[in-house]
């Protein structure tokens, strides 16, 4: 044999051999998973295991949480005092409520990785977290161009009528709608989603408004019906090829551990990366 050809047959054997290792019948390693979160005004202590004990029935993760005990919304995840904080992580799930946390280096160290494209789930006060200059004035701040939507505040925790917008995406294709217990409807307070965004589940909220009185409001007098709406799930491509979902659902604990909620936050992670597929998603128990 000559040396080209021997040459030739080596070659030929070594880069075969990694494909073949490739369909040697193992099973794929779990979805590396990062929960960050903590802050104001949630119970997330439980909110916890609901979210990674829900998901996990669901899809193939292993999770790391990185909790906060801190209960204000101004103290900064200590795990973004690490540089290298997202690595060896698939995926991040964005869980915290730290709304005057607005150092522009600490916001920039907390999106340089989604900027290369690290996949992201927001829940909940995620949204109003990061607040920056332009927050309350319908401008598109650093953190809201992540998470593709402008959201400024909520109205009062009545029931949200949650609608799906559309039913041929991936997450939403096997989803039906549904009425959550009393909840928390963010805004949109531009009026729509940013360009980069897509809306998947729209929010209604009914209630009514007394006059005030005192100082307080005056439940004897008549009351006037009022009707909110908001898109309440979407996804969005961030810096224009990193995939995020998004849900502004998921205030209380009733509702994170409603298998409606975590249907759709697992179908959202997995579409993040790309494996939203019946190899990634579990049946149903």
């Amino acid at each position: 044999m000559s040396k080209m050809l021997r040459f030739l047959v080596l070659f030929s054997w070594f880069t075969v051999l990694p494909d073949a290792q490739v369909f040697s019948g193992e099973p794929a390693r779990p979805i590396r998973a990062l929960l960050v979160v903590g802050g104001c005004c949630h119970d997330y202590a439980k909110q916890i295991g609901f979210i990674t004990r829900g998901i996990s029935r669901r899809a193939d993760i292993r999770w790391t949480v990185a909790h906060d005990p801190d209960k204000t919304d101004r103290h900064k995840n200590p795990i973004y005092d690490r540089p290298d904080w997202s690595r060896d992580f698939d995926v991040i799930v964005h869980d915290e409520c730290s709304s005057y946390v607005s150092d522009h280096d600490v916001i920039e160290t907390i999106l340089r990785p989604h900027k290369s494209g690290l996949p992201a789930v927001v829940l909940h006060c995620g949204m109003h977290s990061y607040r920056t200059e332009g927050w309350d004035r319908k401008v598109a701040t650093p953190w809201m161009q992540f998470t593709g939507l402008i959201s400024t505040g909520h109205g009062p925790q009545k029931p949200i009528a949650v609608k799906f917008l559309d039913r041929s995406h991936p997450i939403t294709r096997d989803l039906g709608d549904w009425t959550t217990v009393d909840e928390e409807l963010y805004n949109n307070a531009s009026g729509k989603l940013e360009p980069t965004a897509h809306a998947l589940a729209s929010g209604t909220q009914v209630y009514a408004v007394f006059p005030v009185k005192n100082g307080k409001e005056d439940r004897s007098a008549p009351g006037r019906e009022v009707t909110d709406r908001a898109i309440v799930a979407w996804t969005n491509t961030y810096n224009g090829k990193t995939r995020v979902f998004s849900t502004t659902l998921g205030h209380n604990n009733a509702t994170v551990e409603d298998p409606r909620y975590l249907d759709l936050v697992t179908r959202g992670l997995l579409w993040s990366l790309g494996k939203l597929d019946a190899g990634h998603l579990k049946a149903a128990e």
